[in-house]
């Protein structure tokens, strides 16, 4: 059985996770262009065809920036919630009847992916994170959870028994801090509806490992507040400190990640 994971890009300036099964490929987001997303989809032999849908967690450009074209060129559904689309519908342009609603706390189906929808903490309408997985082996699961301004008891519950994270790790404390950034824009950054410091992600994933987490991979990287480097040592220091084994990869803005068996 087939269930594997690409994120084709990470960072500031777009973010996108390709998802295949056996039978369906679906995106979460689809913030960098329709052409990059297609060339990474032709590159590891993905029929275009295959694709199922577009998963959109919130309505920020880096997320949404070619979500409208993609369902028009391929004509595939956008899976939405109610709150974000209200916000965006402008931005995806004219998409027909391509809209599938979701509530955001449940579960649904995306040929044969499952995918359960949570709330995260961001400045966004209705901001989501989500769990993918099998619908024929739902013991393997791909968590993908970024523009999370806090850990909440939540994301540890629904994130607990992944088998591959996308976790995000946004920033460093003292880059963030001695930045160029004005004094508002770091609040923001810093605050319960922001994004997650390298050591909040080490925090997190704290509470989370366990024997069936095989692949951890660090996303929506500063390129102002972070760097790769410092990111990756920050999570690999606390991963060899518990003499955890879990396979650690960072995602980048410019270039995709290996095609990874989830």
């Amino acid at each position: 059985m087939m269930f594997q994971t690409t994120v084709v890009a990470s960072g500031s300036k777009g973010n996108c996770v390709l998802v295949q099964s056996d039978s369906t490929a679906l995106l979460v987001d689809a913030g960098v262009s329709m052409r990059r997303i297609l060339e990474v989809m032709d590159r590891f032999n993905i029929p275009r065809e295959k694709l199922a849908g577009v998963l959109v967690s919130h309505e920020h450009s880096d997320h949404i920036r070619s979500v409208g074209a993609i369902s028009r060129r391929l004509d595939v559904p956008i899976y939405i919630n109610r709150l974000t689309l209200s916000s965006c519908a402008e931005k995806l342009g004219n998409v027909g009847d391509k809209i599938s609603l979701f509530n955001t706390g449940s579960s649904f189906r995306v040929g044969d992916i499952v995918v359960e929808a949570f709330s995260s903490s961001h400045d966004a309408a209705d901001s989501c994170n989500f769990v993918l997985y099998p619908e024929s082996e739902p013991s393997i699961k791909l968590g993908v959870a970024t523009d999370l301004g806090y850990p909440s008891q939540l994301s540890v519950h629904k994130l607990s028994n992944t088998s591959t994270l996308i976790l995000e790790s946004n920033h460093d404390e003292i880059m963030l801090m001695e930045g160029p950034y004005d004094w508002h824009l770091k609040q923001r950054i810093r605050s319960q509806h922001g994004h997650l410091s390298n050591k909040q992600a080490v925090g997190l994933i704290s509470s989370l490992i366990h024997p069936g987490l095989k692949n951890l991979i660090l996303a929506h990287l500063s390129e102002i507040n972070n760097c790769p480097i410092i990111a990756e040592r920050t999570m690999r220091e606390y991963l060899e400190s518990i003499r955890c084994e879990v396979k650690l990869l960072v995602a980048q803005q410019d270039s995709h990640t290996p095609l990874i068996d989830v």
